[in-house]
């Protein structure tokens, strides 16, 4: 009797602890109570709580002094700035010098090499489109209201979907 009893306790506890192990790692399982006390007092520190429920404010916000800066965004060199640049002058993506607000490549198409144009899709896959919208009643109905026939006319289409 004693075995069975300390195999399911064992069996429970593994239950459990492979549980606890998975909800550790699960970002959609609930927190622990020592993960929130972490986390409050982490927001804390930092001065990311909010300090005025009037105004929706944080802490640091309100004092910035007071709290650790928080840490600047990683920028791009000085070779990946010049290397856009070089690149925005030989294909014209710059603004032209003068009133028009146009780019380069739009006030003189010809001197710079044509962007790359997605590949659209054939004939044969429009027209199989078209035949499946008609087939579904996937296309708008000849009314004002906006809506597509499907829905004007469920009756028609309900064993089409």
């Amino acid at each position: 009797m004693n075995r069975t009893a300390l195999s399911a306790l064992a069996i429970a506890l593994a239950a459990f602890a492979g549980s606890h192990a998975t909800a550790a790692t699960d970002a959609s399982a609930p927190k622990t109570r020592a993960q929130v006390k972490a986390e409050l007092a982490q927001a804390i520190r930092t001065g990311d709580i909010v300090a005025n429920n009037e105004t929706g404010q944080k802490a640091n916000e309100l004092s910035p002094g007071l709290y650790p800066a928080k840490p600047a965004a990683q920028g791009q060199t000085r070779a990946q700035i010049k290397a856009e640049l070089a690149e925005a002058v030989r294909t014209g993506d710059i603004i032209a010098n003068d009133e028009s607000g146009l780019k380069l490549n739009q006030l003189a198409p010809t001197r710079y090499p044509a962007k790359p144009t997605a590949e659209g899709k054939t004939r044969a896959q429009v027209n199989a489109e078209l035949v499946e919208a008609i087939r579904t009643g996937n296309i708008p109905a000849n009314d004002d209201s906006g809506r597509l026939l499907n829905q004007v006319y469920p009756q028609r289409y309900s064993r089409a979907l």
